[in-house]
This record gives structure tokens, C-alpha cells and sequence, in this order.
């Protein structure tokens, strides 16, 4: 049983309105109407690009390129080798279309590596039960970890029972609203339980049913 750490980015969208400055620094002063016109200038660029991706060479490459890397690379986690062989995949790609300044340049990235796994019920009776850590879960101490379990169906009533969720193991059996709704247990539960004092928490898959 383990905690998943995730950051989530926030985007803040900026309405634009015409006419009045909406971007402003010691240089440099803009309308919507000026950013508007430098847009409409690169008319003639854009629909070269889209002519060539949906009639031209490029027609359906996307997709190939993306088939190819999912049927002969499969998952690419940072710092693996399979992410390594995909860079490289794609920027002979890349070459080969004839861009420009096509090159890799070294970075440090964080490189999770999945162990050995397992949960066991207990009580009423003991059963093995089939999970799957998350990409980018913290690991248990050695011995694991054996504690209660306080299932929840919400953020909110997690946060109702917040006194009870301390020292135990959360387990979100939340409803399956669609993927975009639902997937925020996976992104954000491990996180909310910490925030409860929980030592660890389980989710269940994010889709309509289980076979499980």
C-alpha cells in the first residue's frame, strides 16, 4: 500500500477584451487588437502546416508515429530505457522530416522503478487482494504496513470523517462520473489522505466497471 505524490499545474486564463491593454511591462504596451493582427499574420504558416498534416506527407502521421511507439516501446516512465529508445525513435523522426536544429540536450528527471507489491485483508477474514502501485508511489517500510481501513466515496466525505481517517488506510470507492471527473481520486487521493493523517490509501480503478 502506498502514497502517491503528484503536483498538479494550475492554468489561469486571461479574458481578452478589445481594445483595452491587456499586457504591460517597461517596454512594451498591447492591445487585443495588435495581438490579434500578429496572429492573423502567420494565416498563410498555419495553413501550410494543417494542408500538409491532413492532405499532404504528414497526412495520418501523427497516429503512426504514436502506433509505433506504443506497440514496439510501450510505457515510457522517466528515466527508463524505453524512454530512452522513444527519444531516439522520434528524433530520427524528426530528422528525416528535414527540421531544423533537431538535437537532444541532457536533463536530470526523477526515476521511479515499481517493486514488489501486495495487500492483504485481514479481518473478517483474510484474503489477498490484486492492486497496482501508482507511477511515482512512495514505498512502505519493509515490514509494510498493517492498519484499519476507512472507505470513502468523496474528497467531501473524507473530509466529514476526517477524525476517523487518522492512522488508517483510505480506500476511495468513488462513483464513476466520467474519466475526466473521476481520475482527480487517482491525481489527488493519496495527497487529501495525508492531509487527514491517513497512513496510505487504496483507489479503485478509474472506469465504468471492474472485472476484478
Amino acid at each position: 500500500m502506498k502514497f502517491l505524490l503528484t503536483f498538479v499545474g494550475v492554468v489561469h486564463l486571461l479574458s481578452l477584451n478589445s481594445g483595452k491593454t491587456i499586457y504591460k511591462n517597461d517596454i512594451s504596451q498591447r492591445t487585443f487588437q495588435e495581438i490579434k493582427e500578429e496572429i492573423a499574420s502567420y494565416g498563410d504558416v498555419a495553413k501550410t502546416i494543417i494542408n500538409l498534416a491532413v492532405y499532404g506527407k504528414a497526412q495520418n502521421r501523427s497516429y503512426e508515429r504514436l502506433a509505433l511507439l506504443v506497440d514496439t516501446v510501450g510505457p515510457r516512465p522517466s528515466g527508463s530505457k524505453s524512454l530512452e529508445k522513444a527519444i531516439q525513435i522520434m528524433y530520427q523522426n524528426l530528422q528525416e522530416d528535414g527540421l531544423e536544429n533537431v538535437h537532444l540536450e541532457p536533463v536530470k528527471i526523477p526515476h521511479w522503478e515499481r517493486g514488489e507489491e501486495s495487500a492483504m485483508m485481514l479481518v473478517p477474514r483474510i484474503h489477498k487482494m490484486a492492486i497496482l502501485g501508482l507511477g511515482s508511489s512512495i514505498g512502505t517500510p519493509p515490514e509494510g504496513i498493517t492498519a484499519e481501513v476507512l472507505v470513502v466515496t468523496s474528497f467531501e466525505e473524507l473530509q466529514r470523517r476526517a477524525p476517523e481517517a487518522r492512522g488508517k488506510i483510505v480506500v476511495y470507492n468513488q462513483p464513476y462520473v466520467n474519466y475526466s471527473t473521476t481520475v482527480q481520486y487517482r491525481v489527488q487521493g493519496a495527497v487529501e489522505a495525508a492531509k487527514v493523517g491517513a497512513l496510505a490509501s487504496l483507489i479503485r480503478s478509474v472506469a465504468s466497471f471492474s472485472i476484478y
